[in-house]
């Protein structure tokens, strides 16, 4: 098992708090493993085995448990009441009103209770209004680049990594491969399940076809502004028939699969969030590379989005910046204030470096920022802008 040890450390920040634990993420991105792993640290703090209560709802062992109730029982006869039970639940989603047996498990003091799921409807509707202010989410993405460089300990070429992390992908279990050809296989597996079971199944909705032209289209486009007038009107022009809400209507399932995340924009100068131009990225980019092609093009938007999901790993609220006329890539926003981000493949063209600075150099405040760049040299400081190769931020070298 790879170590997650930026989730892990949050389960035991939060073990025996009186609140539920949700952990949220697109599929196999690594949450039962996460479990995995917190129950062994359980075990070896001295928790008996017997304390522990495991149930993947996925699993047909439990394909019994289709109902909140049978669930919210079975959990019960499970436990011993002299001692504190820890209950894991793996995709909870799928059983029906399974907010109901979460609530009546969290009331019981004697359960420190663990959730998973893989759609963000899970914590919508009558689970929030439920356990409002009673729960905590722990937001999952596949591995970081840290992460990949750790379990691919016998390579030491960092650039060669980098590239197999973006052309592979960064869902865990890639690892156990060696070729292409079976990788392919796997993200199509996890693909397939997220839009027929997770969406279309789901959502009902009747055109799986439409739906795969959306995805193709948001992933061709990462990074770039899109709105939904604008993919209509792209499929329209190849000969489909779809309205604007159809399109809104998918995004949005999209969304809630964790399978892509939305940037929206924000004004640095009027400090106010912008209701247009928002820009899409998706969770894994192995995913991008099986449906478009392993194609080279497009190589500083794939930068663009490794280091969108690290900021969302780090904790930050991400958006992207609008200064007067120009555009700067991120505003990372969290407890501790904000950071500005510039991403680029390459500085080393004046013209290009002088642009990416002009972005970042036109915000008068005194926040930090930072341009992140695919050249191999040392850190440089521009009036105060830190250029650092984004392989050594993405390290934590910086």
């Amino acid at each position: 098992m790879i170590p997650r040890d930026e989730y892990l450390e949050q389960l035991k920040h939060f073990k025996d708090k009186d609140l539920i634990k949700v952990i949220t993420g697109i599929r196999r991105c690594g949450k039962s493993t996460l479990f995995d792993l917190y129950n062994e640290f359980l075990l070896n703090s001295g928790i008996e085995k017997q304390q522990i209560i495991r149930i993947n709802l996925e699993d047909p062992i439990y394909y019994e448990l289709d109902s909140y109730l049978k669930l919210y029982n079975y959990v019960l006869n499970k436990i011993d009441s002299s001692k504190k039970a820890y209950v894991f639940i793996d995709e909870v989603q799928v059983v029906p009103e399974f907010q109901k047996a979460c609530d009546g498990l969290y009331l019981n003091k004697n359960i420190d209770l663990y959730i998973t799921g893989s759609n963000a409807n899970l914590l919508s509707g009558e689970l929030a209004t439920l356990l409002s202010g009673r729960y905590i989410e722990i937001k999952m993405l596949p591995l970081s680049f840290k992460e990949f460089v750790s379990a691919n300990n016998n390579d030491d070429n960092i650039d060669r990594l980098f590239q197999k992390y973006i052309s592979w992908g960064s869902f865990p279990y890639v690892l156990n491969f060696d070729n292409i050809d079976d990788v392919d296989k796997y993200i199509k597996g996890i693909y397939d399940s997220i839009i027929l079971k997770d969406i279309m199944a789901r959502r009902k909705f009747p055109d799986m076809l439409m739906l795969q032209s959306v995805v193709s289209f948001l992933l061709d486009n990462i990074g770039n502004i899109t709105s939904t007038n604008k993919i209509k009107d792209t499929l329209v022009s190849n000969g489909r028939t779809i309205s604007i809400h159809t399109v809104e209507n998918y995004i949005t399932s999209l969304l809630e699969s964790f399978i892509f995340y939305k940037a929206t924009r924000y004004d640095i100068k009027g400090k106010q969030y912008l209701k247009t131009g928002d820009k899409y990225y998706v969770a894994d980019l192995g995913l991008r590379y099986f449906l478009l092609g392993r194609k080279g093009n497009d190589t500083g938007h794939i930068l663009e989005n490794v280091v969108y999901l690290e900021l969302l790993r780090r904790g930050y609220d991400v958006y992207i910046g609008k200064v007067d006329e120009l555009e700067v890539d991120f505003v990372a926003i969290n407890s501790k204030g904000v950071e500005y981000y510039q991403v680029s493949e390459s500085v080393k063209d004046e013209k290009t470096l002088e642009r990416e600075l002009k972005s970042l150099d036109s915000i008068k405040d005194h926040n930090q920022k930072f341009l992140l760049v695919g050249d191999i040299e040392p850190e440089v400081s521009y009036n105060g802008i830190r250029k650092i190769n984004v392989l050594d931020w993405l390290l934590d070298k910086e």
